[in-house]
């Protein structure tokens, strides 16, 4: 008894005892301090792996993608942004990533979410967890009326000639980046809005180009595939083709055949199987409120002697589509139609090239003309309009794309 009174008395004792006992908290509050900062410092390191790979997927993101291709295009950006984290953290993060697409044609969004878990400084106990996520939009850019896809080839869209091209409130774009994905030669001459490209572009300065822009947008963001989500009809059974040189056809599949002459397409839907559609001298193609699906290698030729007037239906699932040629379909597109010839909607072949020669008639009037192609070459005269959302059933298409960072 004594003994403990004089340790309880003894000031060394009292202080060896309150030293003990006050730096328990304090090495909480230090190991708690680590664990703060550190995870800190992954969350950030994840949300910044996060923004970065939203936006980078925004600069790729077509409206075709599935859902596994948003997912696996996100992972891999992802993932080399996150490569700096230790093995654990890193093998978290990346199993715990989603993406995904979503919204339509006015604005597409991704967005993106994971979450990092960090081992407490202090051995058993609980590991620090951060969630995180991003979200890009996509605005599409100004109204285009011609747009070539192919990623790479030189003079991916070309005026040449004495082509004379007006689309004066619409933009020519093209998604190659070579020096020269857009170029104008000899004596071309094109008026629009701008010219907008992933590459560079050749020949347009003033005078032979006039532009509302000033000069081409060069090196910009990549075009959205307008016509990317739309699937073609199922075949039904091959229809006989009637005998003589002019005649009608009613909507429905037509196989292996090629169509010449003075041809006639009743209002509907057309699935074209392997099948030649090249009226010949003197020939003609005619439809309104149609819709023409090339598959398996078919193809439209419409030469300079030839007369083609054609226009989509306003209303359905194919509103706005005069003539689809469907993906790896690489058989040439090729529309010269002589005087009087007259063609409206979203012409589409974004695996073949497409050639338009315009006349004064085309050019008199102006069309409610989209031409989109792997590559696309204009020749004669030419007049585009822009103001055509009932000709082309709502459907537009945007040259480049804004990307904002939202969340």
């Amino acid at each position: 008894m004594f003994a403990l009174k004089r340790f309880r008395a003894s000031e060394r004792g009292n202080f060896a005892m309150g030293t003990a006992i006050a730096m328990l908290p304090i090495m909480l509050g230090v190991a708690g301090t680590i664990d703060l900062v550190g995870t800190s410092d992954d969350a950030a390191q994840l949300q910044n792996s996060l923004d970065a790979a939203g936006l980078a997927v925004a600069t790729k993101y077509s409206a075709g993608m599935t859902a596994g291709d948003v997912q696996s295009l996100g992972l891999t950006f992802f993932a080399a942004n996150m490569s700096a984290a230790d093995q654990q953290e890193y093998s978290g993060s990346v199993s715990a990533f989603s993406a995904a697409a979503s919204g339509s044609p006015s604005a597409y969004y991704i967005s993106l979410s994971s979450s990092i878990s960090r081992p407490s400084f202090l051995s058993g106990a609980a590991s620090w967890q951060a969630n995180r996520s991003a979200k890009v939009k996509m605005n599409p850019g100004a109204q285009a009326c011609v747009l070539a896809l192919d990623p790479h080839v030189s003079s991916a869209v070309s005026l040449q000639g004495s082509t004379n091209v007006t689309m004066s409130s619409c933009v020519i774009a093209a998604n190659s980046d070579a020096s020269d994905a857009v170029s104008r030669g000899g004596s071309a001459l094109v008026s629009a809005a701008c010219v907008s490209t992933v590459g560079g572009t050749s020949g347009l300065s003033p005078p032979s180009a006039n532009l509302t822009c000033g000069t081409p947008l060069e090196h910009q963001y990549a075009s959205f595939d307008p016509l990317a989500d739309v699937v073609p009809p199922d075949y039904t059974l091959c229809l006989p083709v009637p005998k003589g040189k002019t005649y009608t056809l009613a909507p429905g599949t037509y196989c292996d055949k090629t169509l010449s002459g003075n041809i006639t397409l009743e209002p509907g839907v057309y699935i074209m199987r392997g099948t030649a559609i090249k009226p010949g001298g003197n020939g003609s193609l005619t439809g309104q409120g149609v819709t023409i699906f090339l598959m398996e290698g078919a193809q439209i030729y419409i030469n300079a002697n030839e007369q083609v007037n054609l226009s989509p239906p306003t209303s359905g699932p194919y509103a706005g589509i005069t003539i689809f040629e469907n993906h790896e379909n690489t058989s040439a597109l090729t529309l010269n139609g002589g005087a009087n010839s007259v063609i409206s909607g979203f012409v589409y072949a974004p695996d073949a090239p497409v050639s338009y020669a315009g006349n004064s008639d085309m050019s008199g009037q102006g069309d409610c003309l989209r031409l989109v192609g792997k590559t696309v070459q204009m020749t004669g005269n030419s007049s585009i309009k822009t103001d055509c959302s009932a000709v082309l059933g709502s459907r537009e298409m945007y040259a480049s794309r804004l990307i904002t960072l939202v969340k």
